[in-house]
């Protein structure tokens, strides 16, 4: 999943497309222009799309928003959502982009063949983008495929999408939490962040001698240490092999 990089209709609007593709298959399964890269904007589409789908075991994005972001594991607002919809996130490495460089083809394709030159507005782009992944999915043969179609090898999640988002739970003799709206936390007579992707969530603190580890669910965020005048010390992604 990525943004494939902003541009402008002819009348002069604004198009960011948020792209979406199946790693087994190469199957594109969304491109649509989001009125902002917001996590809200993001989360309507994926929610239709997970829907009519199924949900993916993973997504596999890069660092930027609203998929990364600064604080514990890199996680979002965004990012957050997807585990508990039982979705595992994989980052790729920063300023990497050959992590992801069939999906950066798939850009630069898509690109040449519905953008230069863009559409007169955004209906007939949009439209453009519906057109192309017809016959990128449906037409287009593959070379990694001995030149068939990636219609022949995708088939949509079995995954369906949950009545309600999982639950946290946590050993016994773990002390739980709620974060505040604003992602922090009253712990040891003073206030302490954890982060605003972790608001309105339940953690468990475990007690490890003159520290406590914070997890959300089986995700370690870092730790808390009561002689510390801010919050959690994050815990960094593991870095990952490319």
């Amino acid at each position: 999943m990525d943004f494939k990089g902003w541009f402008r209709t002819a009348d002069g609007t604004r198009i960011d497309p948020l792209t979406v593709r199946d790693l087994h298959s190469r199957y594109v399964l969304l491109v649509a222009p989001v009125a902002a890269q917001s996590d809200r904007a993001v989360r309507g589409l994926l929610t239709a799309l997970f829907r009519r789908r199924g949900l993916p075991r993973a997504i596999r994005v890069d660092n930027g928003a609203p998929f990364g972001g600064s604080g514990a594991l890199g996680l979002t607002t965004l990012s957050v959502w997807w585990l508990r919809l039982g979705v595992r996130v994989e980052f790729g490495r920063p300023a990497q982009p050959q992590d992801n460089a069939a999906h950066e083809q798939m850009h630069r394709i898509l690109k040449a063949e519905t953008a230069n030159p863009p559409a007169a507005n955004a209906r007939a782009q949009h439209r453009r983008f519906r057109r192309w992944c017809q016959t990128y999915n449906h037409r287009r043969p593959h070379e990694a495929f001995h030149q068939q179609v990636p219609a022949r090898f995708y088939r949509p999640s079995r995954r369906r999408w949950p009545r309600q988002l999982a639950c946290w739970s946590y050993p016994q003799g773990w002390s739980l939490r709620r974060v505040s709206h604003g992602g922090w936390l009253h712990w040891e007579g003073r206030r302490r962040l954890i982060g605003r992707p972790f608001a309105a969530e339940l953690i468990g603190l475990r007690p490890r001698g003159d520290h406590h580890e914070v997890y959300l669910g089986p995700h370690w965020l870092g730790q808390l240490y009561p002689g510390d005048a801010g919050g959690l010390r994050p815990a960094r992604r593991p870095a990952r092999k490319p």
